[in-house]
């Protein structure tokens, strides 16, 4: 999963995200994050003014992914294709809302006449 946004920064920041419930071994869970993080430092000048955000959303199958190499050939091809989309251009920011219009001046409270 990839969220990207605008952070009116010169450089380009990443944060990732893979929880237990998709790589549950300590192992798996940093070479994806390492490989992020080096596939990102390849293409930061690209990135530049947004703030990228990956998240694991699904587990590695075990019999596709039963060794390193396939598991890092598969995290590549998947991050670098993500931080493909990131680098394109963003939709413009939307058009803040018009401010509702100031309600009618409250009028002054009316005296009562004397004696009533």
């Amino acid at each position: 999963m990839l969220y990207v946004r605008a952070n009116g920064l010169a450089e380009a920041r990443l944060g990732v995200v893979v929880g237990k419930k998709f790589a549950p071994r300590a192992a798996e869970r940093n070479l994806v994050k390492r490989m992020a993080r080096e596939l990102f430092r390849q293409r930061r000048e690209q990135l530049s003014g947004r703030d990228v955000l990956l998240r694991l959303q699904a587990k590695f199958p075990r019999a596709e992914f039963a060794t390193r190499t396939a598991v890092r050939q598969a995290c590549a091809a998947e991050i670098a294709s993500l931080l493909e989309v990131a680098a394109k251009p963003l939709p413009p920011p939307p058009a803040p809302n018009p401010a509702p219009p100031a309600p009618p001046p409250a009028s002054a409270p009316q005296s009562q006449p004397p004696g009533l």
